[in-house]
């Protein structure tokens, strides 16, 4: 679609053909919702944006905001946990707080919404604050353990503060609580319905459930990291790092 063809479209109708664009306009501080009816062009005036700026960014909306594909298997440990550290930044500081903002500006206007609206306004600040939370815990512990056993391979430890983790921690352990967080958005498809729309589904659902669908997708991409490449590497490198210490002790 041309620039022309975009900046005379009405920000509903731009929506509407992309939900993503939602998200770009929501960071040039442009609610759909709020300025549903006006195009493009006059949006853009009203809050004193560049035209030009905002069509360059709405030509590809999903550009800048897509995981990078990244063979996260050859890479070392810590580069692995600074790529996972920073998928958290933007689940906090960026997807969250617009899913939040969608959410809490929901206004259903229609009869087979009505109990979603409700739901899905108790329950998911509920999730949200969980979900912060189960994120920082695991930097703070999971992520930490990690980086002392890197350190420790590299021979950089103190060896009564290593005791104390290798014998207060154990990878598996990790692993299984990691499992049972896995499915954290369960309860948020159930209200949905598994996010299901018709023709009759208003925009503002739909902008919802596109965005909770994205961000399920993130999620399961950033277990399966974890999973798949994170903890295996981690324990290979924990039973390393109990050899040493064993050897240690032994020769002392």
């Amino acid at each position: 679609m041309d620039k022309t063809a975009l900046k005379d479209k009405r920000i509903r109708d731009l929506v509407d053909q992309d939900s993503v664009r939602a998200y770009v306009l929501y960071y040039f501080d442009i609610r759909f919702y709020e300025y549903s009816e006006q195009t493009l062009e006059q949006a853009c005036a009203e809050k004193g944006l560049k035209l030009e700026q905002v069509l360059k960014e709405l030509e590809s909306p999903g550009e800048n905001f897509q995981e990078a594909d990244l063979p996260l298997i050859s890479y070392p440990i810590d580069l692995i946990i600074e790529y996972l550290k920073h998928a958290h930044f933007i689940f906090v500081k960026h997807k969250l707080p617009y899913i939040s903002r969608l959410v809490e500006s929901f206004k259903a206007d229609h009869s087979d919404y009505e109990g979603v609206e409700k739901d899905l306004k108790e329950l998911f600040p509920l999730f949200l604050e969980d979900f912060i939370h189960h994120i920082y815990e695991e930097e703070d512990t999971l992520f930490g353990y990690i980086r002392i056993l890197e350190r420790a391979s590299r021979g950089t430890y103190n060896p009564s503060q290593l005791y104390y983790m290798l014998e207060k921690n154990s990878l598996q352990k990790f692993a299984m609580e990691h499992e049972a967080h896995d499915d954290e958005m369960e309860g948020i498809r159930k209200i949905t319905s598994d996010y299901a729309i018709n023709n009759a589904t208003p925009l503002h659902v739909k902008v919802i459930y596109s965005e909770l669908v994205a961000f399920e997708k993130s999620l399961k991409t950033h277990a399966r990291i974890e999973n798949e490449i994170l903890f295996p590497k981690a324990m290979m490198l924990e039973t390393k790092v109990r050899q040493i210490f064993d050897e240690k002790v032994k020769y002392n």
